[in-house]
């Protein structure tokens, strides 16, 4: 089996790892993913091998989702009985994702690592971008905003379930009862597909939002709650084989603990459908970047026929610049949600300041005459 090898750290990448950082933990912030669909690309383009990448992810992810779920909480966005308990069910996942990594690593190296985490991402990417964004134009494109929250056909069906004894209220869909028997396979597989690739929010987030019937602002904050219970297991199992790299771990984790208060602070001025259109956007750029790296990794394993030598290190160039294009997207996205948001929420304010400066003098004027 190879060596465990940690990437080499200088001045430039500590500086690249804390500004990703800091733009992953904003997004983190905003979509409720622990932001690992930006982040484990970002360790792999330098140079860091799949399950490190991975591993690592983990560790920072736990602290940071912490911070996160308690500031969207003082805005009401947690519902915490729902994430602690499919948090729990994610442990399960956690380790059997932890399990098929580490044996894919045993019989395969480092670069069937590199190959598992980038084809899962181009999957799940593909499938749940494209959906989230569809899904965001349609909201508005119909006018629909957080105010008139619209439950999907499916969690409908799934609500009217009534199965004695597994049976379960939770404050974000009104305190309507369901299933747990549901709620496990979800948070399982949440917590599988974030051992294996550090994103669990893929799945937890929609599975949420169209299997449960949570508002997304609600099930991207809630995400943050399950991404900590399943971010803290995952971190003890994976540091118990050796993977963790503590230091891309505190990086990333110094940046992303900036970013994410100022996503979390953006969910609150900014309509429903904003929130699945960044989410949609960034896991189709960062897929492209993905796509564009496989290539390399079939040719290591020596599935395909090798690379001209000159052309591997233009399609590692091209990925790392589409993951730059991803991040950059996001931010500015964000941030011009934020201070749109802003403005709004002040020039409504004035308004309705306006307005109860008219009623006041109207009254005391009817008095007077």
């Amino acid at each position: 089996m190879d060596v465990i090898n940690f990437i080499e750290l200088n001045i430039a990448t500590v500086a690249i790892l804390f500004v990703v950082g800091f733009i992953g933990g904003m997004v983190s912030g905003f979509i409720g993913s622990g932001g690992a669909f930006v982040l484990t690309p970002a360790m792999m383009s330098l140079g860091a091998s799949g399950i490190v990448a991975v591993a690592s992810n983990m560790a920072h992810k736990f602290p940071k989702a912490l911070v996160g779920s308690i500031k969207r909480h003082k805005y009401g966005q947690v519902d915490i009985k729902l994430g602690i308990i499919m948090g729990l069910f994610a442990e399960a996942g956690v380790f059997i994702g932890k399990e098929l990594m580490t044996g894919i690593r045993e019989s395969y190296g480092n670069a069937g690592t590199d190959l598992y985490v980038s084809f899962v991402f181009i999957v799940v990417l593909a499938i749940v971008g494209t959906f989230v964004l569809r899904d965001g134009i349609k909201m508005k494109r119909e006018g629909s905003s957080d105010d008139v929250h619209k439950t999907p056909k499916l969690a409908k069906w799934v609500q009217s379930i009534n199965i004695p004894g597994t049976m379960m209220g939770f404050k974000s869909i009104d305190n309507r009862r369901v299933s747990l028997l549901f709620i496990a396979p979800l948070g399982f597989a949440t917590g599988m597909l974030a051992a294996s690739i550090a994103v669990g929010g893929f799945i937890g987030v929609p599975a949420m939002m169209y299997f449960i019937g949570v508002p997304a602002i609600m099930a991207t904050a809630t995400e943050l709650v399950v991404a900590f219970v399943m971010g803290m297991g995952g971190s003890l199992f994976y540091a118990w084989e050796g993977f963790v790299d503590i230091r891309l771990a505190m990086i990333i984790l110094a940046g992303s603990l900036f970013g994410v208060q100022i996503g979390a602070i953006g969910t609150t001025y900014v309509k429903e459908y904003t929130v699945k259109f960044v989410m949609g956007m960034i896991m189709l750029i960062v897929l492209i970047s993905r796509l564009i790296k496989l290539p390399v990794y079939l040719a290591e394993l020596k599935l395909i026929a090798p690379l001209n030598e000159s052309l591997v290190p233009i399609l590692n160039q091209t990925s790392f610049a589409m993951l730059v294009l991803a991040l950059l997207s996001g931010m500015l996205a964000i941030t011009i949600a934020l201070i749109k948001g802003m403005i709004e929420h002040k020039n409504d304010s004035k308004a309705e300041e306006a307005l109860r400066d008219y009623e006041k003098n109207l009254a005391v004027t009817t008095a007077e005459s």
